[in-house]
């Protein structure tokens, strides 16, 4: 039987504001335990919460960005249940009217398709703390430093049929919010974070499986993993004669596996009710005019920027404009090296492999745009050739210089370009070689030029890949046919 794969999302951003949702406690990243957790986020008796306008803007921004409607009236609920990271008991959330509508966002696809993904709304709420597990034997430490920074809620409707659509997704919400500002991006720490919805059904079905969700994912890597790990053993419980029970599982991406938690709550479970403490939030169309007319440039509108101003392809405009990091870095190269293309074709081949390879983003790169552009300009004059260009960005990456040229310098990595000194390879190359010189004289003209890919080898062996490998080809054809 051939199965389809359902997916939804509900993505948990972290807000970029300075003091939490109902508090004036701090939400910077990094301070010590329980150092930013205030009387109100602990809900202590005689507090009372203010909502932090900040919030708002934010979120009346997302909602623009994805053309949402904008409810003008927003009510908090309060979602009771009891977790050890819960110091009040219940978190501040937002559930029969949300601050953002239906939205849409589109996503590309590889094969060069496009899917749209609805939004089915955007909530605002606060965040619980966090148990650390992994610094006490037999016990769990509390963290409440992150109770009450204020998060929105993305939930979609259930419209991604593979894991690649669900990290499409996933990435292009990223971008977005990134560029709107209204939040750093940062899924090490906990900036987004990806609840998936996943069922699977027979090809053709309209009724939708039974769903399971998988939580707290905080990286595209270990969403695309936990998803096909889940869809894999679905299917498999089904074509075994089970039934799939809707559960809350978690993946741990080190391991490279995935374990039931709880069963699956209903929103009755929850006993929601509206916030005794808190008045219904109201926003009338000027002041989301107001925030609109403030509304950065997008990733869509800065692919079309890229592809008019650095005259890229649709794919490479697509990839550089789609993460404000990546954008700002790009930029910065172009404006050095004075060449689009060079620069994204570095950005996207190895220094992209490279940050992959070691799970950083572009923000957190050890090779700067100013480093990157010497090792490009370098290249270019013809200091070095492309295959030391990547011996220079190496020794960049693992800061064995402080530019480019100071690492050409230090390695003795120069191209050599003396025209005597490349005859002289030439010559004692061709002396070394007289198969392959009674081969050349013997091939078809139409062929020879292929045949200097030996003695072209030989030279740059010989001088340990610094050899300009353009001179030497004019060296070696001319004396080569001098020969015949």
């Amino acid at each position: 039987m051939e199965w389809e794969t359902v997916i939804g999302l509900e993505v948990h951003v972290q807000l970029a504001t300075k003091s939490k949702l109902f508090s004036a406690a701090s939400t910077a990243f990094g301070a010590e335990p329980n150092t930013q957790a205030c009387a109100v986020d602990l809900a202590l008796p005689g507090t009372l919460p203010v909502a932090n306008e900040q919030a708002f803007r934010y979120a009346v921004m997302f909602g623009l960005a994805i053309h949402a409607e904008i409810n003008h009236e927003s009510i908090f609920e309060r979602k009771n249940y009891f977790y050890p990271d819960l110091p009040k008991g219940y978190q501040t959330t937002q559930l029969a009217k949300p601050i953002v509508g239906a939205g849409e966002v589109e996503i590309s696809l590889s094969d060069g398709s496009e899917k749209r993904v609805r939004i089915h709304h955007a909530h605002i709420e606060e965040d619980a703390g966090k148990s650390l597990h992994e610094d006490f034997h037999g016990m769990s430490g509390i963290d409440l430093n992150r109770a009450g920074t204020p998060l929105i809620e993305v939930v979609t409707e259930p419209d991604m049929r593979s894991p690649e659509e669900a990290v499409a997704f996933a990435k292009k919400l990223h971008g977005l919010v990134t560029s709107l500002g209204i939040c750093d991006g940062e899924m090490s720490q906990g900036s987004m974070r990806f609840d998936v919805n996943i069922s699977v059904r027979p090809v053709g079905e309209a009724e939708f499986g039974t769903r399971t969700e998988t939580k707290n994912l905080n990286s595209f890597k270990f969403m695309e993993e936990a998803i096909v790990l889940e869809v894999e053993r679905q299917i498999d419980v089904i074509e075994s004669g089970g039934r799939v029970i809707q559960e809350t599982r978690l993946y741990d991406g080190d391991r490279k596996v995935a374990r039931s938690m709880r069963s699956k709550e209903e929103a009755n479970d929850y006993r929601y009710f509206p916030c005794p403490d808190l008045l219904p939030v109201v926003i009338d169309e000027a002041y989301v005019e107001a925030v609109r007319s403030t509304m950065p440039e997008l990733p869509e509108a800065r692919r079309e920027r890229f592809l008019a101003d650095y005259g890229l392809n649709d794919y490479d405009a697509g990839i550089l404009a789609g993460d404000l990091a990546t954008s700002h870095y790009f930029e910065a190269l172009c404006k050095l090296t004075e060449d689009a293309k060079q620069s994204a074709n570095w950005i996207m081949g190895e220094l992209s492999a490279r940050l992959n390879s070691e799970e950083k983003t572009i923000a957190h790169s050890p090779v700067t745009a100013e480093q990157l552009a010497g090792v490009i300009i370098r290249t270019k004059d013809g200091t070095i050739s492309s295959k030391i260009a990547k011996q220079v960005f190496e020794a960049l990456w693992l800061g064995e210089g402080d530019s480019a040229d100071a690492v050409i310098e230090a390695k003795g990595l120069k191209q050599v370009s003396d025209s005597g000194a490349l005859e002289k390879m030439a010559d004692e190359v061709i002396a070394a070689s007289p198969k392959q010189v009674d081969n050349y004289k013997n091939a078809d003209p139409d062929k020879r030029p292929k045949m200097l890919g030996y003695f072209v080898g030989q030279i740059m062996k010989a001088s340990k890949g610094q050899a300009n490998p353009q001179a030497i080809n004019e060296i070696l054809l001319k004396k080569l046919n001098e020969l015949l």
